[in-house]
């Protein structure tokens, strides 16, 4: 068991820092246009998103807990999204959990524009892989096994100007995520 968890986060480090690594090689254009998508998750037919809506960063400086509990800890998460064709997107989410631990997300995703007939309201649910809850806390989300787990998360979102939003998303049995969102 520890040998898989050694292993897994020595692959999880080796993918974010080669992710740096192409990022910072790259110039601003290309950055702005790199994909690190997968192809399927596009949908073929589908539009293209805007050119100043195809990148969104996520902060989330609160989160409010169903129940207390002594042992929370400040939440802290920062997210980045890459748009695709179909109103879908993938992304990374590094955050602070709720006991402290530095965790990660990486996921895939679909956002609903326009909700309710309302031009400024959406909604958005993403599905992926958390990494980082660990030791004592390793149960503290549901299928748990060598640190990572499964993780689908809706959020309901306000676009108060063209590339400013905020979110709130919901965590579960555990609580709310209270965010604010800027596309470029």
């Amino acid at each position: 068991m520890f040998f898989v968890r050694s292993f897994l986060r020595q692959v999880f480090t080796l993918i974010l820092l080669t992710a740096c690594n192409l990022f910072a090689q790259t110039t601003e254009t290309d950055a702005h246009n790199w994909q690190p998508c997968p192809r399927a998750l596009a949908e073929s037919n589908a539009p293209a998103p805007a050119q100043d809506k195809q990148w969104d960063l996520t902060l989330a400086p609160y989160a409010y807990h169903w129940t207390h509990n002594p042992e929370h800890r400040p939440v802290f998460l920062g997210a980045i999204d890459r748009h695709v064709n179909g109103d879908r997107f993938c992304g990374l989410a590094l955050f602070r959990n709720s006991f402290g631990q530095p965790s990660a997300y990486i996921y895939v995703g679909q956002q609903w524009n326009h909700l309710l007939g309302n031009p400024q309201l959406f909604a958005k649910v993403s599905a992926g892989l958390i990494y980082g809850y660990k030791g004592k806390y390793q149960h503290k989300i549901p299928f748990n096994d060598y640190g990572i787990a499964p993780a689908i998360i809706p959020s309901l979102g306000y676009s108060f100007t063209r590339n400013d939003s905020a979110q709130v998303m919901v965590l579960g049995t555990a609580g709310l995520l209270f965010s604010y969102g800027h596309s470029f």
